[in-house]
Order: C-alpha cells, then structure tokens, then sequence
C-alpha cells in the first residue's frame, strides 16, 4: 500500500474483520486485510451458526458464578478451567466477579440491547447487499429445561428479555414435542423464541461477505502480524517476514489474539479465550426443526446445510495449551442422552478461540496512544451476530459521524 491517509488496514479476516471490510468499502475506502489463515477460516468457520439477536444477558448474569464450583469438579462440563492456567486468570476472574453484581448488570444488558437492536438490521441488510440473505434460516430455536426448578431459576433472564420487547414463549408437553420431536422425557418445559435466527452455514457467510467486499475493491493478504506502531503519518504494520506496511487508519480485529497487538499500543485490555469445541455430523444424524439449547449443560445443536453441529461449552485456557477434545465427545454423549434418535457416527470435530471481555461485550473504539487507530474484537459467542453492527460503529467513526449507539460502554480503556 502507498500509505495515503484514506488506505485503511484491517488485522484479522474473521467475521468480524470481514463485515467491517465490507461496510467499509461500501463507503468507497481502499480497504486492505490482513490475516494469517484466511478468510473466515479460523473461529469464524466453527460457530454455532446463531444470528442471537435477543442474546443480551451478559456471562455473569446466567447463575454461572453459583454453577462455577460444582462444573469444576467436571473437567468435561459447560465450564472448565484448567488448573495450571487458574493464576493467570486470576484478575479476568475478579473482573467476571464485578460485572456480575447487580448494577453493573443492569448496564451492560441496557449497553447489549442497544447493540442487538443495531445488529438486526444492519446484518440482515449487509447480507441483503450482498446478495446472501437466503442464507439466514427463521426457525427460532427452543431452550430446554429437565425440571420446573431449572425453568424458575432462568425466568429473570427472561423477564429482563421481555423488558426489552424480545418475543418468546414458555412451552410444556405437547406444544414443546411438536416443538422439537424426538426429545427425551427428561426435558419438562422449553422457552421458545421466534425472533432467533440462524444461518446456513457460518463459513459460507462469511466468504460471501468477503466476496462482495472484494467486488467493492477490498483486498486480502495473507501474513502474520508482529508489531504495530503508531508514527506521525498513521501506523507501521510489522509483519513476520520483516515486511513493514504504513497505513493511514488500522482496525485492529483480531479475535481472541488482538489484546497482544493492543498492548503494544498502551492499552491492557483483559481479554480471555473461550475455547469452543463442537463436533459437526452428517445431515440426516436426526431431524432438528431448528437450533436447540441445552443451557444447564452449556451447549447448542445446530441444523446447517452442511452437518448438524453440537458444541459449546467454555474452556478458559488461553491460546497456547493444546485442545482436549474429550469436551466435544462429552457433548455429543449428552447429545445422544438428550436425542435419543441422534446418529452420532462420521462427526468432524473443532475447537475454535473465541475473544472474551470479563463483562460480555466487546471493545469498540480508538487505541490510547492514536486515533488512527480502532479496536473491533471481544465478542465473545456474539462476533457472527454483532459483525455488522460492528462495521456501522467502526465506519461512523472513521468517517467522523455521530455513532448510530452510545458507544461509552464499550470503550477501550473502560477497564
């Protein structure tokens, strides 16, 4: 690139990065994006393929700290840690502990409705643009609960949904069997919500946003990232290969490795890794109608066009300790408990990174040390959903615009 103030560097081409190409070169920028893996083809290719638009309580508000104890005692339960990594999560921990109080909750559900009423629109209508919007399947999806008590305890969940206009309904007995067919008894309610969405396939999504972004002029490049460093004319870019590349404004959205870039600009952001894991069965495995949670036990089954995929669970483990896919044959045990009809023979199984902020949302907004230089990353399970929403934000603030939503909540330097 020739450096002129107008070339803008994205670092990361995941969804996230992806959407905000796009959205950026609708606006008419030279937009260049780096990633060492390829397009969509790292935690993004992986997901459980939700569009979660009603998804607004915060980690810390779903009764995880009162379940921490006992799923540690399961090293292959909805939430792990593993014991040499506790003392480096340590102050993420302490921070989870704050948000879970009840005032911070309540800002950070008020800061996430905002956001998921910014995200409907805007991703449903990138897709539109790009001429994928058959890709999203309205289905809703159904949560489950194996008794009345399980059900009591997630009602203030939903209560702080309804508040927020978010449409949903209780089921029992035959309306939760035509619901979902072929659930175990165990399973005495459900919550279904019409409003969730979920797409074909998240990898397809995402190299068809990239492929309208590139009809726009966006182009990609594969490297690695090294250093980034703020200059008087905007910011150097070093790559691996000792390559440096001067840009005019940089987005930084690398997923779960960005806090590492971030830092070497000033800004100690206590971003974690949630490590996912899933494994994805043939087609026909067994007749889902739509996406269906399994809360108290952490994970999701997903019907796509290219497998039905089971997966879940959070592993707090950083991104250098090797995957133990013991957790995706976990899930799919449960999964066959749960769906007694379930074909679980020919699975692929994958553990993907995902980039999580102690308070559920993302961090959105300028570097300390430049303004030429933005944050986009920390979405947690909500990158897929929020990408676009993402793009809007970051393009408002590259072009100078008023935010389309405060932004406050997700500052960088909030922490």
């Amino acid at each position: 690139m020739d450096g002129r103030k107008d070339d803008i560097v994205i670092i990361g081409a995941g969804i996230v990065g992806t959407a905000v190409a796009a959205i950026l070169s609708e606006g008419g920028h030279k937009v260049l994006v780096i990633d060492r893996q390829g397009i969509c083809e790292g935690t993004s290719s992986g997901n459980a393929g939700a569009l979660a638009f009603s998804d607004i309580l915060p980690m810390a508000s779903k009764g995880v700290l009162a379940k921490v104890p006992r799923w540690l005692r399961d090293p292959l339960g909805p939430f792990t840690i593993q014991p040499g990594y506790l003392p480096k999560l340590a102050p993420w921990l302490y921070r989870f502990w704050r948000a879970s109080r009840p005032a911070a909750q309540f800002h950070t559900i008020e800061a996430q409705g905002a956001m998921m009423r910014l995200a409907e629109p805007e991703m449903l209508g990138l897709m539109e643009r790009a001429g994928i919007r058959h890709m999203v399947r309205e289905d809703g999806s159904l949560e489950l609960y194996e008794s009345e008590e399980e059900l009591n305890s997630a009602l203030p969940g939903w209560t702080a949904r309804k508040k927020a206009g978010i449409a949903f309904e209780h089921l029992r007995g035959d309306d939760l069997a035509e619901c979902q067919p072929g659930l175990a008894r165990r399973f005495v309610a459900g919550t279904f919500v019409p409003g969730w969405k979920t797409v074909s396939d998240p990898l397809h999504v995402g190299k068809g946003l990239w492929a309208y972004a590139e009809r726009l002029g966006a182009r990609y490049r594969q490297a690695e990232v090294v250093t980034v460093t703020s200059t008087a004319e905007g910011v150097a870019i070093g790559l691996a290969n000792g390559e440096t590349i001067n840009t005019g404004k940089l987005v930084v959205a690398g997923g779960a490795w960005s806090h590492r870039l971030a830092k070497q600009l000033g800004d100690a952001i206590p971003l974690e890794t949630e490590r996912g894991y899933n494994t994805t069965l043939p087609k026909d495995a067994f007749t889902l109608k739509r996406q269906l949670i399994f809360s108290g036990h952490g994970f999701v089954v997903t019907p796509l066009e290219t497998g039905l995929r089971i997966g879940g669970a959070v592993e707090l483990g950083g991104l250098d300790l090797p995957p133990n896919y013991a957790r995706s044959e976990a899930m799919l045990t449960k999964a066959k408990l749960f769906m007694p009809g379930l074909e679980t023979a020919g699975g692929r199984q994958w553990m993907g990174y995902r980039p999580s902020l102690p308070d559920s949302l993302p961090v959105i907004g300028y570097a300390r040390a430049s303004k030429n230089v933005l944050y986009a990353f920390g979405h947690g399970h909500l990158g897929l959903t929020q990408a676009a929403a993402t793009g809007r934000l970051i393009s408002e603030l590259i072009d100078g615009r008023t935010p389309s939503i405060a932004i406050e909540a997700f500052h960088p330097q909030r922490f």
